[in-house]
């Protein structure tokens, strides 16, 4: 009873934690602080995923020498055995095949490791690992206080991405405003836009797309994180480049490798671009183009994310339209002092 009161103790006090604080790394400090104090381990450590790597990297640790600490571990793999098994476990894992550095280890000094996934959504989104230095058998009570420990890691990993999310997209909305406002260099506002959203959104790259009607193809006006190869690939046809956008509809290509939407397939997949979002840039309900997201790993972009992209894009427009309003009334006041200046040879 007295281990379970001090399970009980330990989620209450990181439940509190919630309360006075929404910094994440103080959150996963708290918990894998928590996992070696109450179950009295060796050492803990929480990974989390990095979508763009398509790796897990550690993100908290307690009682892991730096030497090991900074290993390159494949936890995606134990990811995917955990959502499974729901968590896994090895008495010896200085032989456990299911892991990897079986000599780092023992001079680590492990010798039993429980492994249970973090989740956000009923997804894996890291996975926190528990190290003992003697052989330890878990009980049914340790294996759920250490789940539930990571549940609250899960939680703190999804309060901080939702705060973060909305800080970017206001900086995003705030930059572009401030911009739009304080200059009618579109080409300049552009690559301001595609540089931010890329970073806001965790894409490998960007681009700003404009319709040459004349042509009627897209041309380049902006771009962020492509190499100059790949934007020298040719020209983009209008009526063949993801003709969806053109129509005033985002799209959003799982694999441009493959999709027949997509032109210059080769030349993406020498580029590294696996999937596609595309949106449209419109002024007076006119599609005069496409802002793009390009990522370097299988993505799903979700409708929050496509409903920002798609109201940046929207501010683009709004900007080329200012610009084109100012460059129309530019020659407005030529012709008119044209007019006053052959008036005065009147008189």
């Amino acid at each position: 009873m007295t281990q379970k009161n001090d399970y009980f103790k330990t989620i209450c006090g990181v439940s509190r934690a919630f309360g006075t604080t929404l910094d994440e790394e103080e959150l996963l400090n708290l918990i894998v602080r928590s996992a070696v104090e109450t179950m009295k381990a060796k050492a803990a450590c929480l990974w989390l995923a990095d979508e763009e790597k398509n790796e897990f990297v550690p993100a908290a640790q307690k009682g892991l020498s730096e030497k090991y600490y900074q290993l390159l571990f494949h936890v995606g793999q134990i990811a995917s055995v955990v959502r499974k098994e729901g968590y896994l476990y090895a008495r010896d894992a200085t032989t456990d095949p299911r892991l990897e550095e079986h000599a780092a280890k023992k001079a680590e000094g492990i010798a039993s490791m429980l492994i249970v996934p973090v989740m956000v959504k009923d997804e894996v989104v890291g996975v926190l690992s528990l190290y003992t230095s003697e052989q330890r058998n878990f009980s049914k009570d340790e294996i759920g206080f250490l789940i539930a420990l990571a549940e609250q890691g899960g939680m703190a990993v999804e309060n901080a991405r939702l705060l973060e999310k909305i800080r970017k997209n206001t900086r995003l909305f705030h930059d572009l405003a401030a911009n739009i406002n304080s200059s009618l260099d579109v080409k300049k506002i552009m690559e301001i836009l595609s540089a931010d959203i890329a970073e806001a959104l965790g894409v490998k790259a960007s681009s700003v797309l404009l319709i040459d009607k004349g042509a009627q193809t897209l041309e380049l006006v902006a771009s962020y994180g492509l190499s100059k190869k790949y934007l020298n690939r040719g020209p983009l046809s209008v009526e063949k480049s993801m003709v969806e956008t053109i129509k005033g509809k985002p799209v959003m290509i799982k694999d441009a490798t493959t999709d027949k939407r997509v032109q210059h397939r080769k030349e993406k997949k020498e580029e590294g671009i696996v999937s596609i979002l595309s949106v449209p840039i419109m002024a007076k309900e006119e599609v005069i183009g496409a802002l793009r997201l390009y990522s370097g790993v299988p993505r799903e972009f979700t409708d929050d994310e496509i409903m920002l992209v798609t109201a940046l894009a929207h501010q683009g427009g709004l900007a080329i339209q200012n610009a084109s309003l100012y460059l129309m009334i530019q020659e407005d006041m030529k012709d008119l002092r044209d007019d006053m200046w052959s008036h005065r040879s009147w008189f």
